[in-house]
């Protein structure tokens, strides 16, 4: 079925296919699948059908088919129904309307698809307890309370940079996942004001951030003409202070990378002055050691400072002061230790170069030991139990004298004047006299 409405509907089907960038070929083909369809529930329908349309003069055909047992076409005949033109035309209406619904979803979503760790700039929209939402113009982003900054402030209508994290397709269109709180965006707001940094003179080696507060980031410089951390602070602190001002006054250290681990810890945790660090390349831990008017400045407040070196370095960093290591100096002391002989027996090797004990050896020494040697602590464990022996047995003799003098006083003979004082019979402990004898 042909006419100039046939050809004038296809003509602005193609004219939108143009302008909105989709393909001809695909809005056709969806055009006649969508006639098919349609064909379909008109009573008397052929089980299968195929429909033609000619771009050229508008013309729309319906050819029902007969299949074999193998799907192929063994007799076709035209049975386009008298008022297909109607039909044809409410068809291509709902396939122009979801066409182009789904090619600009997808020509969004390819807008955004590849930009993630990117930077972009929205207007916020709405705010609420889960998310707030960024107008970027032709899309909304997302930006989830996970990835917010704490006690940070989305006022209804205010510009806001963020960080692209992830690109989402789904049926509605295109999610984009934006952060505040992302390392990355630090990086890329350097980029956005340091020039050395976007050509590749200066590079962002590391970036440590506790968002909302503090940032350390480690800059190096591939000329040696070029200082990264005056090229990041700009004039007069220019640079930088735009980044802060983005960032709503969190504080950003610049910190020289280096290659030497000991240098880039020390540099780590400037604004403090470190003496030495001392590095155990087993366990991955730097002992720091600084003067004691540095301590708390090194360690930050609330420990900020020496957690983000630690971050930045990628070392667990264990700070100290001088008079702390001096006094763990002087306390150390070592009488010996158990180390395995040639025969695989562990045995005692004392500090001062003495001959080894073996384990029984070590546990019998307490008893042969010469009193020379005891220790002040085993001297007054020994007098104590001496001591408490003797109490023992001058309470016996009390506890005899006692029972003496209940006997006599039962026999009618015992004469209580001319009787000697029994009481007086011993001494006390402490070598004074007893409590029955004059002084």
């Amino acid at each position: 079925m042909s006419g100039p409405a046939n050809f004038e509907m296809l003509e602005a089907m193609q004219q939108m296919a143009r302008d909105r960038g989709i393909s001809v070929d695909t809005l056709f083909d969806a055009l006649a699948n969508a006639l098919v369809a349609a064909y379909k529930r008109l009573p008397n329908a052929a089980e299968e059908a195929v429909v033609t349309i000619d771009p050229d003069g508008g013309e729309f055909r319906v050819f029902g088919q007969e299949l074999d047992e193998d799907g192929n076409v063994i007799r076709e005949w035209d049975d386009t129904p008298k008022d297909f033109g109607r039909i044809a035309a409410q068809a291509a209406k709902q396939v122009l309307t979801q066409r182009v619904r789904e090619a600009e979803r997808d020509r969004k979503y390819e807008e955004y698809a590849g930009r993630e760790g990117d930077i972009v700039t929205g207007i916020i929209q709405q705010t609420d307890s889960r998310f707030t939402l960024l107008d970027l113009g032709k899309v909304e982003a997302l930006l989830p309370q996970a990835e917010q900054v704490p006690y940070e402030r989305y006022d209804h209508g205010a510009r806001l940079k963020a960080y692209i994290v992830e690109v989402r397709k789904t049926s509605k269109g295109p999610q984009i996942v934006v952060s505040r709180s992302h390392p990355g965006l630090i990086k890329r707001l350097f980029e956005l004001e340091v020039p050395e940094i976007s050509n590749g003179i200066v590079e962002i080696k590391a970036c440590a951030r506790e968002p909302g507060h503090r940032t350390k980031i480690a800059v190096w410089s591939n000329d040696q003409n070029v200082d990264p951390v005056g090229a990041c602070v700009g004039a007069r602190g220019a640079r930088v202070r735009m980044v802060t001002t983005e960032l709503r006054g969190e504080k950003v250290d610049i910190v020289p990378y280096s290659d030497d681990p000991a240098e880039f810890v020390a540099r780590a945790l400037q604004p403090a002055k470190v003496k030495e660090v001392l590095l155990d390349e087993d366990k991955g831990r730097a002992t720091v050691i600084v003067h004691d008017y540095q301590l708390s400045l090194a360690i930050g407040k609330e420990g900020q400072n020496a957690r983000l070196a630690a971050r930045l370095t990628g070392w667990h960093i264990d700070i100290r002061s001088e008079s702390e290591v001096a006094a763990e100096a002087e306390s150390e002391w070592a009488e010996g230790e158990w180390v395995e002989n040639e025969s695989g027996e562990m045995v005692w090797k004392p500090a001062e170069g003495g001959e080894t004990l073996s384990a029984e050896q070590w546990a019998a020494g307490d008893a042969q030991a010469d009193p020379d040697d005891v220790a002040p602590g085993e001297v007054a464990e020994e007098n104590l139990v001496e001591a408490a022996a003797a109490i023992d047995e001058e309470d016996h003799e009390l506890d005899q004298a006692a029972d003496e003098l209940k006997a006599s006083a039962e026999d009618d003979s015992f004469d209580v004047e001319t009787a000697p004082s029994v009481a007086g019979s011993f001494e006390s402990a402490e070598g004074e006299p007893g409590p029955g004898r004059p002084g």
